[in-house]
């Protein structure tokens, strides 16, 4: 009885007809939220295009085409991006094909010859994709350059490189800035990549068939500034590895910049001392005067954290899903990717004026590297050269002066040639032919540096030769994102050119 009770309470609250309240609420509203303010602008597009398609292929009428442009043109875009949703529609796509039947009549009905809500949804993800991408991109490429420009200023910055959290060898900042350059750009190739997967239509695939009538699938391509065609009508429908794709990198990127800032934030420590971030870009304590809070680098760590989240949930959306138009890859899943890739324009833009603006301090990492037994590796190295022995029994030897200079509180600049001739007697039972000045040029991080010339070493002629490449390569990347932008630019002036033209015929 109390079931039945329930469910005539239900049923009163609800209502008896699509859409019931709470499946309003939760599902309805939200996307049509997301859509006006995504979507309003790629559908547009896709309208246009069309029925420019459908006039030059004579599925129209250029009087017919020409009342359904006008139509198009008299929709007031603003009044929907700031409407709510009511219900009368089931969603944007519904309500927008209400108002162009209101203005144009029967007439407008046409538009959809052809067509379904499964191509023209695909078609309006990607185009939404490949803007969010450009813009992505770009801050990418913004924050590309400002680590070339603060690599380009630490060449002769001398610093101890880490593995296992330890100290190892000595490098330049440089040197480690261009791996981090060198990740970044590794991430623009596969974003790129993805972007040319991502920038193909699936118009005329329909609901998944294609379509009887004589449309010009390649024609909507090229009118829409896609790259090309998605064959396969079903795969055009089905296929959700794009966006998949789109995530992946966009993934891998907010990784690479995560890590990175890991090391920002331990430079910025006053036990470490070397990384003071500009006062635009840090906030004192309520109650400690002396703190100088870098927050925004603790902001830029949580809020790459919440876009590799979000990728993370579009991967996870998609799995397991069946593969065909399904809702689990459309229009709740759609808004993570978007946020996402708008996440990693900001962070990108907020990284490089971090970066473009922070001081180092060269002085405390130049002592710390010659204070170091970071250099000891080419004490190895140079004992092998001098003294024609094995590089393990010079490792041997190079290992015993490193912990007696500890127990007798040397530093490695500090030690002497008798100590190094102690611990080779010790290993080989007898001293070495090697002398002060071969020792001392040993342990001297700069030479340290100069001598590892091979091609990636950090050398200072080797670390300027792979920056000027990397410059090459960033202006490559530049050049191929003005095209992009530029293509689809252009094709959405085109559209509205060919509509403005018939309607003032």
């Amino acid at each position: 009885m109390n079931g039945g009770n329930n469910r005539d309470q239900i049923v009163q609250k609800e209502g008896h007809t699509f859409p019931g309240k709470t499946y309003m609420e939760v599902v309805l509203a939200p996307a049509y939220d997301e859509a006006k303010r995504h979507l309003l602008e790629p559908m547009m597009a896709i309208h246009k295009a069309h029925l420019i398609m459908l006039d030059e292929q004579q599925l129209i009428s250029r009087n017919e085409g020409k009342q359904i442009a006008e139509a198009i043109r008299m929709l007031d875009l603003q009044s929907l991006r700031i409407s709510q949703y009511s219900g009368q529609f089931e969603d944007l796509f519904f309500q927008v094909e209400h108002e162009l039947l209101d203005k144009a009549g029967d007439i407008a009905g046409n538009l959809h010859i052809a067509r379904s809500r499964n191509d023209m949804s695909i078609a309006m993800f990607r185009l939404t994709l490949r803007d969010k991408m450009q813009t992505a991109l770009s801050s990418v490429l913004f924050l590309k350059e400002e680590l070339l420009q603060f690599a380009s200023k630490h060449v002769d910055t001398l610093m101890i490189g880490y593995t296992h959290t330890q100290q190892a060898q000595p490098t330049t900042l440089a040197h480690y800035i261009l791996a981090v350059i060198d990740s970044l750009n590794r991430d623009v190739r596969r974003l790129m990549l993805a972007y040319e997967h991502c920038n193909q239509s699936p118009m005329g695939a329909a609901a998944l068939t294609t379509s009887g009538f004589n449309i010009n699938r390649e024609r909507m391509a090229e009118l829409l500034g896609f790259d090309g065609l998605i064959e396969n009508s079903y795969d055009a429908i089905a296929g959700a590895d794009y966006i998949a794709e789109v995530m992946t990198a966009t993934q891998i990127t907010a990784i690479t910049l995560g890590r990175f800032i890991q090391d920002l934030l331990l430079w910025s420590t006053q036990e470490y001392g070397v990384l003071r971030v500009s006062d635009a870009y840090v906030q004192t304590s309520s109650i400690m005067p002396q703190k100088r809070n870098p927050v925004s680098l603790e902001h830029l760590r949580s809020l790459l954290s919440s876009c590799v989240g979000n990728t993370q949930t579009v991967l996870t959306m998609i799995h397991n899903t069946p593969f065909g138009d399904i809702v689990d890859t459309e229009d709740d899943m759609q808004p993570y990717a978007w946020r996402s890739l708008d996440l990693l324009d900001k962070l990108c833009r907020l990284m490089g004026c971090v970066i473009a603006t922070a001081e180092v301090n060269k002085e405390v990492l130049r002592e710390r590297a010659k204070a170091s037994f970071a250099t000891i590796t080419e004490l190895a190295d140079t004992l092998v050269r001098t003294d024609a022995l094995s590089f393990r029994k010079a490792h041997h030897i190079a290992s015993n002066v490193v912990k007696a200079a500890i127990a007798q509180g040397i530093a490695a600049h500090e030690v002497t040639l008798t100590l190094v001739n102690e611990a080779a007697i010790g290993v080989i039972g007898k001293p070495l032919l090697l002398d002060e000045v071969k020792l001392q040029q040993s342990l001297d991080p700069e030479y340290f540096i100069d001598i590892r010339s091979l091609p990636g070493g950090p050398n200072r002629d080797e670390v300027r030769r792979m920056i000027a490449l990397r410059r090459g390569q960033y202006g490559d990347h530049q050049s191929w994102l003005k095209a992009a932008k530029e293509k689809s630019s252009e094709s959405l002036r085109h559209l509205d050119e060919v509509l403005k033209e018939w309607c003032d015929s």
